[in-house]
């Protein structure tokens, strides 16, 4: 027998460049042939095995097997009253009337040492005369001038600081 042709055919198999008469051929050539050479035998598990497994189908059980499979298991519907479908609304309800409480509560201890008066026609002015107005706000505010000149040159200082560490590294 040509068992050049045989391994074409096979060099053709493995490339997926066969024709369905050809891999038939091959078959049969693995298949029906007691003496196949040595270099081939190791080709003749792999047409045997496919032979096989075209013999074995699916047996009668098949179908049945697989509907067991996919059945739906039967889930029974929850009975719900008219309190269960609104007690997510009455959850929310709940913790909005705790957070306002919460709120007036902390709006009341926060205001309550104060007794403020949104009536400004009763205000009265603490100075009587206007020059010691004005010397006190201006020494308020020179004070609050001094305080953020100090806590700018302290945050240059900082950054000049940060500026040398990173060189030197």
């Amino acid at each position: 027998m040509d068992y050049k042709y045989i391994e074409q055919l096979l060099e053709q198999y493995w490339q997926c460049e066969t024709s369905l008469e050809e891999e038939t051929e091959l078959r049969s050539f693995f298949i029906n042939n007691k003496e196949i050479p040595a270099h081939l035998l190791k080709y003749k598990d792999l047409f045997v095995y496919q032979r096989l497994q075209q013999e074995v189908g699916l047996g009668a059980d098949f179908d049945a097997r697989i509907l067991a499979e996919v059945e739906v298991p039967v889930v029974k519907a929850k009975r719900l009253t008219l309190v269960g479908r609104f007690m997510p609304l009455f959850k929310a309800a709940a913790v909005v009337a705790i957070l306002l409480s919460l709120g007036n509560v902390a709006q009341r201890t926060f205001y309550a040492a104060d007794d403020l008066d949104y009536n400004y026609d009763t205000y009265t002015d603490t100075y009587d005369d206007p020059e010691v107005a004005y010397k006190q706000v201006s020494s308020a505010l020179m004070m609050l001038s001094e305080g953020i000149n100090k806590s700018q040159d302290q945050h240059l200082a900082d950054s000049l600081k940060a500026k040398a560490e990173m060189i030197k590294e």
